[in-house]
């Protein structure tokens, strides 16, 4: 079978998919650099509507504010992507979408630097039963191979986190 998504991403997505079910938990997803790469994934395990509750492509403050509805107080002063941003704006989709998580990803894929500071980095925020966070550096200007990296370290840090979160009662 043709996959868009390399291995690691398919085993990923495949596991996110399982732990949601098991826990009967809902996702939304609010894709940065990405470009929905994050959504695909999850999206590319049959069944995933019993998951997946939607999410956006939200590469740009107004984007945030519109469809996420952040309060654009957030972006006050804004000087790129920080964790404390996408957390909020996890947060916000979270509850917007009525779903056990949320994850956020967003940064600089390349050739040239974000506001953020440089090409190949990006933030990525868990929001759910636990709260992650973390700004990934790949070093490459690649922009679509930034952007794979992005989804697979965003996959991995979402796996984590449900599996830390344990079992609901």
């Amino acid at each position: 079978m043709t996959s868009f998504l390399n291995a690691e991403q398919q085993g990923l997505a495949q596991e996110i998919a399982s732990l949601l079910t098991d826990r009967n938990e809902t996702i939304c997803v609010a894709d940065g650099t990405t470009g929905g790469l994050i959504s695909a994934a999850l999206l590319s395990v049959p069944g995933a509507s019993r998951y997946f509750a939607g999410g956006a492509v939200l590469y740009t403050r107004k984007s945030r504010v519109a469809l996420a509805g952040v309060p654009a107080e957030v972006f006050e002063n804004y000087q790129g992507t920080t964790v404390e941003m996408l957390a909020a704006t996890a947060e916000a989709l979270r509850q917007r979408l009525e779903t056990a998580w949320c994850i956020a990803e967003s940064g600089a894929a390349g050739p040239t630097a974000g506001r953020s500071g440089q090409a190949g980095r990006t933030s990525i925020a868990v929001t759910g039963p636990i709260r992650r966070s973390e700004t990934i550096e790949t070093g490459m200007d690649d922009r679509a191979a930034n952007m794979v990296e992005f989804t697979t370290r965003s996959l991995r840090i979402l796996r984590d986190a449900i599996t830390a979160a344990g079992m609901p009662n």
